[in-house]
């Protein structure tokens, strides 16, 4: 059976790949992005999450099947944290209602691996909070400071994962039958990896910070199937899960701590 799905970030890497995985399957995708896509939308502000709801709301006809909030940046800067958390948590939220008319609506988010190094606790903080200008605010003082501009990226996908674990049990997601999970990579041959992996001493080094010793970098296409399976009929129970797709990571640097 045919379903609608809406994912932003579609216009390059795992968006792209998941879209078209999808297509090819005989779904319809709406794609949202801030170029090249259904619906133009910049989650970094509020304007363009509005305009994102919009333009989902007019192509959809008002029912959607399911949602993937992929859009993401991993540049140090504060903007990262805005599109991150704040664009992702609005997509999800914003959406929610045309997911609730559809006969088995999906929910996932893209978190990372990177959500398992030590945050900022500041930020995290305000994230948790929803507070987007204290965050921003302390996004800045981070972008601004060499040492720590890095931990922007981590602390905004461990908020979005903590999001996704408080949300998803609750009456508004599971109560009205909508599992909500997320998905974390590892390292992703993908445009916004391009410039870690250039030589082949980058990818050795970058895999000594990000170790996966189960076949290492790949591809997005990879992703695109979790994140098909996850958005799919099949998947009527996980929520609140972060399915880490990471070659390893997870269970090399957290061992048995999951438990």
């Amino acid at each position: 059976m045919s379903r609608t799905y809406v994912i932003t970030g579609a216009a390059s890497g795992i968006g792209q790949a998941t879209s078209q995985l999808l297509v090819e399957r005989g779904h319809r995708v709406i794609g949202v992005d801030i170029r090249d896509a259904d619906v133009v939308a910049d989650l970094s502000t509020t304007e363009g999450r509005e305009a994102m709801v919009a333009g989902v709301t007019a192509a959809s006809g008002g029912v959607i099947d399911g949602v993937i909030a992929n859009a993401g940046l991993s540049v140090p800067q504060a903007v990262t944290v805005a599109v991150n958390f704040f664009g992702a948590v609005a997509t999800l939220e914003g959406l929610r209602p045309l997911l609730e008319r559809s006969d088995a609506p999906r929910a996932v988010a893209t978190a990372s691996m990177a959500s398992l190094y030590p945050p900022d606790d500041a930020l995290l903080e305000a994230l948790r909070l929803g507070d987007e200008n204290a965050a921003l605010a302390r996004a800045a003082e981070l972008e601004a400071s060499p040492q720590h501009a890095n931990l922007i990226y981590g602390t905004s996908k461990r908020a979005l994962a903590q999001w996704i674990r408080r949300a998803a049990p609750t009456p508004e997601w599971a109560g009205a039958g909508i599992p909500l999970n997320a998905v974390g990579p590892g390292v992703v041959a993908t445009p916004m990896t391009a410039g870690l992996t250039t030589t082949a001493e980058d990818r050795d080094a970058l895999l000594q910070q990000v170790p996966m010793p189960l076949n290492g970098i790949f591809g997005p296409r990879d992703v695109a199937y979790l994140l098909a399976w996850l958005t799919s009929e099949e998947n009527a129970h996980l929520c609140g899960q972060v399915v880490f797709i990471d070659g390893g990571s997870d269970a090399v640097m957290r061992g048995d701590s999951t438990w």
